[in-house]
């Protein structure tokens, strides 16, 4: 059996990170003996999240460029020379067979390097709105798996494969986990669950509404679990136990909290809308208008124009948020519609197929 080398890179938020776990986990199940090494941007997420995991990983000195002049732009163009330096330093001493990159900013130093050294290399593309590092390595890749239609605006149509984001195989089943996971959060089952999702290091505005409405909840016999976010925990770990609310820094339980709820509140990066189609919940969207070419409106977009969730605008939700929600509450047949409908946009084998995608190129190699 050959002992294939692999890198895989990709990071900065969770969104990049848990998919490259998902399909190194996937390659690992089919090649045991393979050796894994993940790159990441040093200082960010993934060098905790990708030990924890059980795999190595190595850091670049990178960073995203500001839209506005700042000291971190100055320094870019030095941060990028440096990580292209330790790219090739990296990709020299591993020797691997295939290169992963799943965005996030450490993904184009390495991927360039490689695809220059002749490695062929693979893209995972979660947004329906492709960010630039993707776009440039688009010509060098072989193979670029999306979760949308409509990407050859972007990338060579040849290129394209439409696998979906991988997603977390437990949230699978979750039907059937409904009564333990409402047992789990000591939730009282006669109650409305709302389940508040922020992403990794939260969302400021999203925090704020719903500090802002918790007496609003009350009177609608709503409990809520509130994943708040890493940078805001501490501000808000005051209202845990407190109106029938739980706080959370982050939720290790993703399939009980998906199980628990009702309806969801969340932002609109690419993993959470792959997920949240799986789950099969009624979902409003309120996208991040500080990401790169509003791409999450246009993933929650996509989503919408199938009438398969809601979505509000941040700048919207003073003015719309409680008739949304209290509509929404009131009418148990527009929830299971908006369940249906979304679950009908899941791909659930998305890890699988990407991973095949990586193999074709291991053994065509």
């Amino acid at each position: 059996m050959n002992k294939y080398k692999i890198i895989l890179s990709g990071g900065g938020t969770g969104g990049h990170i848990y998919p490259a776990i998902a399909i190194a986990n996937e390659l690992k199940s089919r090649f045991p003996e393979a050796d894994f090494l993940f790159v990441g941007a040093k200082d960010r997420m993934e060098m905790e999240k990708v030990p924890q995991a059980g795999y190595d990983i190595k850091g670049l000195w990178i960073s995203g460029i500001q839209r506005k002049l700042t000291l971190k732009n100055l320094m870019f163009p030095f941060k990028l020379l440096s990580s292209l330096w330790r790219a090739r330093k990296i990709v020299k001493a591993f020797k691997p067979n295939v290169v992963i990159g799943t965005g996030g900013f450490a993904s184009g130093p390495l991927l360039h390097v490689a695809a220059s050294s002749g490695i062929p290399c693979l893209i995972q593309e979660q947004n329906s709105y492709p960010g630039i590092t993707n776009k440039l390595l688009a010509k060098k890749v072989k193979k670029i798996c999306v979760a949308y239609n409509g990407l050859e605006r972007f990338f060579p149509e040849d290129k394209i494969i439409k696998t979906g984001n991988p997603v977390r195989q437990d949230l699978l089943d979750i039907d059937e986990k409904t009564v333990e996971a409402k047992n789990f959060f000591n939730l009282k089952h006669g109650k409305y669950t709302l389940l508040v999702l922020g992403g990794s290091l939260g969302a400021r505005r999203i925090n704020e509404l719903i500090e802002n409405e918790l007496d609003f909840f009350d009177t609608q016999n709503v409990q809520i679990i509130w994943q708040c976010g890493k940078l805001y925990f501490q501000q808000y770990k005051i209202y845990n136990n407190t109106k029938n609310v739980q706080v959370y820094q982050f939720l290790n339980n993703m399939d009980f909290a998906y199980a628990a709820a009702d309806i969801v509140i969340s932002r609109a990066g690419a993993s959470s809308v792959s997920e949240l189609c799986i789950v099969g919940k009624p979902v409003m969207f309120i996208p991040s208008p500080n990401v790169a070419e509003d791409h999450q409106t246009k993933n929650a977009m996509t989503i919408v124009e199938s009438d398969a969730a809601i979505i509000i605008k941040e700048a919207d939700l003073e003015v719309d948020f409680k008739n949304k929600f209290s509509q929404l509450i009131a009418s148990p047949v527009k929830q299971k519609e908006l369940g249906q409908n979304i679950k009908k946009l899941a791909l659930v084998n998305a890890t699988k197929e990407i991973a095949d995608e990586v193999e074709n190129l291991l053994v065509n190699r």
